[in-house]
């Protein structure tokens, strides 16, 4: 099985959104392919309000990006638990995604504006 990462500057501006608030927007959005998974975006902590982001208790290690930690997204509305995760020190091979988070797409919106 070829699980070999990919990662590409995403073109134009990307807009991520939860329960009506918009949590970020970049025109530096990276996009992270690995083997046959889905992909998934990744946005600078820069271009994200990190203030609706709270650090989760979880964490998860995967061998080809290392160790993951969460986030649970705070909205007026209630929280989204480990919506959002982030490698704070990747492995060589995703080091570009170092700095950024990812967020599960069943529960926010992604969209290019």
């Amino acid at each position: 099985m070829n699980s070999q990462i990919y990662i590409r500057k995403l073109p134009g501006t990307l807009v991520v959104r939860a329960g009506g608030a918009v949590l970020g927007e970049s025109d530096a959005a990276l996009e992270l392919t690995e083997g046959t998974l889905p992909p998934v975006i990744y946005f600078p902590r820069d271009d994200l309000a990190m203030a609706f982001l709270d650090g989760s208790a979880r964490r998860s290690s995967c061998p080809r990006k290392g160790e993951a930690e969460y986030f649970t997204i705070a909205l007026n509305s209630g929280e989204l638990p480990d919506a959002g995760w982030s490698y704070p020190a990747p492995l060589a091979e995703a080091e570009r995604i170092a700095g950024h988070v990812a967020f599960d797409t069943g529960r926010v919106t992604v969209e290019r504006v």
